[in-house]
């Protein structure tokens, strides 16, 4: 039996990379959780979890830091595609990102990424609009105090993961 393969493909920089060293804690239909070091460790960014909700279209994250205190939860909005012959998954990141800090802020980030790679046409008006209804979707959940739901997923693997 093959190991699943994750890569991450993103538009701006357009780059496409094997996500070798992320290891799979849990996988199904609906989702897929990681656990992985930064692939290029910076001052803060040190390790965490990711969750791919494939139905959704959201990778969440829980960035730490190296002593193990949580940074904040990253949100990318993105797509997959699925190649069962090779048991591959290509994320590809829409651009759109949240940031929720500890202390309860929200951020949005990255919008005119969406508009720059539209203007380029480095991605098509229909992945700009997937992009759009996913990021308002995932903000809902955020702003109805339903991300608890969603953090759920994540925490249970991490902890039996330690």
């Amino acid at each position: 039996m093959s190991q699943t393969q994750l890569y991450r493909k993103r538009i701006i920089p357009a780059e496409c990379i094997l996500l070798k060293d992320d290891e799979i804690l849990y996988q199904d239909s609906d989702m897929i959780v990681t656990k992985w070091k930064a692939l290029k460790p910076k001052k803060d960014l040190h390790h965490g979890f990711s969750c791919y909700f494939l139905k959704d279209g959201f990778k969440i994250s829980k960035f730490y830091y190296a002593d193990n205190t949580l940074l904040y939860w990253y949100c990318d909005i993105i797509s997959h595609t699925y190649n069962e012959e090779t048991d591959t998954y290509i994320f590809t990141d829409l651009l759109a990102d949240v940031i929720l800090f500890p202390d309860g802020r929200v951020k949005v980030v990255d919008l005119d990424e969406i508009a720059d790679a539209l203007a380029s046409g480095a991605i098509t008006a229909e992945q700009a609009e997937d992009a759009l209804y996913k990021l308002n979707k995932l903000l809902s959940l955020i702003y109805r105090n339903e991300f608890d739901s969603i953090k759920i997923n994540l925490e249970k693997f991490e902890e039996t993961d330690q």
